[in-house]
């Protein structure tokens, strides 16, 4: 039984994915991700009182990942400022993954304290990977300068996912160029 439930729950979790990454978090409702998975609404809320609480979920799921995914391309990475190079490039390249592009949908969404606070903690842990290379630069203020780069990428990322003019590898070099200039400031 409990393993029926953790695969009925894991299909919640992915059937709210593809919503997200196909309609944002408007598209995430209990009747969406009822007809999806096949289960009654009624079931969907023996697994997730809110939306909420469901998007909560998936930061724990899958923030983890994406910051992983980042820590490894930083630390195939040469110096300083190959590490931010493979910071900023890494992300934008996760956006095109599936996975991922629920987290950029959270990330950009409105949602309760509980929610947002489980984003802010997801993307402190990102800027904090990237605050040792800044320091090894000789930054002086090098958490700022970390918060700054990452509104550098969180602006790319949008750009890519609103499928902008722009190609998405001219907006990843552009976010690259900036980063690296910027951060020699």
């Amino acid at each position: 039984m409990a393993e029926h439930r953790s695969m009925q729950r894991a299909a919640l979790l992915d059937a709210a994915r593809s919503l997200l990454s196909e309609g944002g978090t408007e598209a995430l409702t209990f009747p969406a991700l009822a007809e999806r998975t096949g289960l009654a609404r009624s079931s969907v809320y023996e697994y997730f009182r809110s939306r909420g609480a469901v998007v909560e979920e998936l930061c724990e799921v899958d923030f983890p990942v994406w910051a992983a995914e980042v820590e490894a391309a930083m630390a195939t990475a040469g110096g300083a400022e190959a590490r931010i190079e493979a910071y900023v490039r890494k992300q934008l390249e996760l956006v095109a993954d599936r996975r991922h592009r629920a987290v950029v949908a959270i990330s950009a969404s409105e949602l309760d304290a509980g929610a947002r606070e489980k984003i802010r903690a997801a993307h402190g842990g990102l800027v904090a990977m990237i605050v040792d290379a800044l320091a090894d630069l000789g930054h002086t203020e090098p958490r700022l300068a970390a918060m700054l780069l990452q509104g550098v990428v969180d602006a790319a990322v949008r750009r890519v996912e609103l499928g902008a003019a722009e190609h998405p590898d001219a907006i990843t070099e552009a976010a690259v160029s900036m980063a690296l200039g910027g951060v020699r400031g």
